[in-house]
């Protein structure tokens, strides 16, 4: 059956039986492609009771009917699976860890901004983090920013009204406790934008911490975001 260039979608023949067979695929597979969204990238096993095209990122290791299908779009469809391979350059929104990914024409990027001929890439991210505190002068968010990565920026906001004798608190890293703010709200809804100035470069991963002013923090609870760019080399030869 003919097809189109894209998003290989089933063209309608001359005098063909059942146009609507064929009309109705087609339209399945351009609501799933066409802005591409995935229940998930990293579930191995087919779910047993997929909701009518709703698509998968198939990952390595996938089993049953998705075996062999690493890297493709599984597509449920009338009680079973379609399959779709992704082109250079598309782009899919994944659900579940609520990034997007770009196909480099053999792997899946998280985060790429812009992809190279040989696999380089730009990537940005955000890592999120929500963080209790337990009591004390500080609290740390461990490994909370990750090796080799440039941050661009932290925010953060306080989502249980921070307890203690500490007037305010200030945001940071080991060395530099108030590298991201200082003075900051104990109260729920307060937040923290807390830019780099230039992009500070990790090369281990490091620990966020979180200080109180004037005093110590006992309790509450602050969801922080790092906000990063990486870069990825070549792909292997």
């Amino acid at each position: 059956m003919a097809e189109t260039y894209q998003f290989a979608l089933p063209l309608v023949a001359a005098s063909q039986a059942q146009k609507h067979v064929t009309v109705n695929e087609a339209l399945a597979r351009l609501d799933a492609v066409a802005q591409l969204r995935v229940v998930s990238s990293t579930i191995s096993a087919p779910p047993p009771m997929p909701q009518d095209g709703a698509a998968y990122l198939v990952p390595a290791g996938a089993t049953a009917d998705w075996a062999g299908q690493t890297g493709g779009l599984a597509l449920a469809a009338n009680g079973g699976w379609e399959f779709i391979s992704p082109r250079a350059g598309w782009k899919l929104w994944d659900e579940s860890t609520g990034e997007w990914q770009m196909f480099d024409g053999q792997q899946w990027v998280a985060g790429a901004e812009v992809i190279g001929a040989t696999g380089a890439a730009s990537v940005s991210r955000i890592v999120e983090i929500s963080h209790t505190l337990a009591g004390g002068a500080s609290s740390t968010v461990a490994a909370a920013i990750p090796a080799l990565t440039s941050v661009t920026g932290v925010t953060a906001r306080v989502t249980s009204v921070l307890e203690g004798t500490a007037a305010t608190w200030r945001l940071g890293v080991p060395g530099s406790d108030d590298r991201y703010g200082n003075s900051l709200g104990k109260a729920l809804n307060s937040y923290c934008i807390g830019l780099s100035g230039a992009p500070v470069a990790y090369y281990a991963d490091t620990d966020i911490v979180i200080s109180g002013e004037g005093g110590n923090l006992s309790g509450g609870a602050v969801t922080i975001a790092v906000h990063l760019k990486g870069i990825q080399p070549p792909r292997a030869i």
